[in-house]
């Protein structure tokens, strides 16, 4: 019988208690020690500060050391902290039980090999097999406390930064009542930055709640009025951030990416002159990239995919609009508040607000329910439309048509030179979805 399948595209995630219950976390745990190739593998275990993490965390740890590993627990910390210590240890194995920007009632489990990258597809397919067999582990591991976790992510983030002086620059942070709303202050105060900070009181229930790069508001509102030069707002494990620049404007993925990328460029810290973007990032990045003499190399949505083809190509800048940023020089994972220091070592003593680095195009973006989102795979009709449609935006703008992984719905995008042509077109395409899908 065919195993089932768990892991979707960022671990194994659904709600807590419901779908993710202890009993599975404990299966995961003792099925990663099993495939690890190491006799007694050491899994740091980290979480964000969701309610039912605890819980997730602790039948994780009897888990691993049912399979006869060595769980250490690191408490709360972002997940590319986690990364970071793998490598700074040497563990075998790290286990992040968060649900990044969703609601506090899901959680989910993710796994990093000893490289500080999410394990392969046929780790997790193994994984999944042996969730449902007997344990196979003769003696069991230990379970103890890794004290100092977060103590050392911000010595990592201090090493690579070390010559960021943020004397007089007034900055704010959303902390999303998640993992960095103890590290992300911190860290911005040894370097000598005037912060305020929101959303930094966990209750467990609170996390993303109204907060965090998913919901700017507050941090808007907090910039906008309080004579800030930036606002920085992270997600709810601290592997994303967006920023706010100090008129109230929301700065994305794309835009930080931009940035990083000319500052590297310059600096000669950009291998091979590349940088990795998803399908999602506006056209004008491509452009300003162009301008930039930079490489630019286009991969499916998602960070892991976007990871693959750095490593593929031995660059190390890339990431998404929606904040994942990753530079492979400090940690192969997104790593929001990492993101938004190098945002500011871009700017020195330059404005957010004045930034420059790229034009963004008006982007037009629906989602159209289907009854089947994998039939637009074989909708003639539509991609003739894309085809035709692209071709009169071509040089200027693009259409982009694609099924959602995981919900009823095909997305359709459209970038052109101005709001009016670019939501004329999308108009046109949704009929057209509605009519041949719908």
């Amino acid at each position: 019988m065919a195993a089932l399948r768990l892991f979707g595209t960022d671990g194994v995630r659904g709600v807590a208690g419901d779908f993710l219950t202890a009993d599975l976390a404990l299966a995961l745990g003792r099925a990663a020690a099993e495939v690890s190739p190491v006799a007694a593998p050491q899994a740091l275990i980290v979480r964000d500060t969701r309610e039912s993490g605890e819980m997730l965390e602790a039948a994780l740890a009897a888990g691993v050391a049912a399979g006869g590993g060595h769980a250490l627990l690191g408490g709360v910390l972002p997940t590319p902290g986690a990364a970071l210590l793998l490598r700074r240890y040497g563990f075998d194995l790290a286990v992040v039980v968060s649900a990044s920007h969703n609601p506090y009632r899901d959680n989910g489990i993710k796994f990093f090999g000893p490289d500080g990258m999410k394990i392969s597809d046929e780790a997790e397919s193994e994984i999944e097999r042996l969730v449902s067999e007997p344990a196979q582990a003769e003696v069991p591991g230990r379970v103890r406390e890794f004290h100092g976790a977060g103590g050392d992510y911000l010595r990592e983030l201090e090493s690579r930064f070390t010559e960021l002086d943020l004397s007089g620059k007034r900055i704010a942070l959303d902390c999303a009542n998640g993992a960095t709303y103890r590290v992300a202050p911190e860290i911005f105060r040894r370097l000598k930055a005037d912060i305020e900070v929101i959303a930094a009181s966990p209750d467990g229930r609170n996390i993303n709640e109204g907060c965090g790069s998913t919901h700017l508001e507050g941090l808007i509102e907090l910039v906008r009025g309080g004579g800030f030069d930036a606002g920085f707002g992270f997600d709810g494990d601290g592997d994303r951030v967006l920023a706010v620049d100090r008129e109230g404007a929301v700065v994305d993925g794309d835009e930080l990416i931009a940035l990083a990328a000319l500052h590297l460029r310059k600096a000669g810290r950009l291998p091979g002159g590349g940088v990795a973007v998803t399908v999602m990032t506006n056209y004008g990045f491509h452009s300003a990239m162009a301008g930039a003499g930079i490489e630019v190399a286009t991969t499916p949505v998602g960070d892991r995919s976007v990871l693959a083809e750095l490593m593929r190509r031995g660059w190390a800048l890339g990431g998404e609009q929606s904040g994942h940023i990753i530079d492979t020089g400090f940690v192969p994972s997104g790593d929001g508040v990492a993101a938004a220091l190098l945002t500011l070592e871009a700017l020195g003593d330059g404005d957010l607000a004045n930034r420059g680095a790229m034009e963004k195009l008006p982007q037009t973006l629906v989602n159209v329910t289907v009854a089947d989102r994998e039939a637009v795979k074989a909708a003639d009709a539509v991609w003739k439309a894309v085809e035709e449609e692209g071709e009169k935006l071509a040089g200027r703008g693009r259409v982009l048509i694609r099924p959602s992984g995981t919900e009823p719905v095909v997305r359709v995008m459209v970038e052109a030179p101005d709001e009016d042509e670019a939501a004329e077109v999308t108009d046109r395409l949704v009929a057209l979805v509605e009519r041949e899908l719908g």
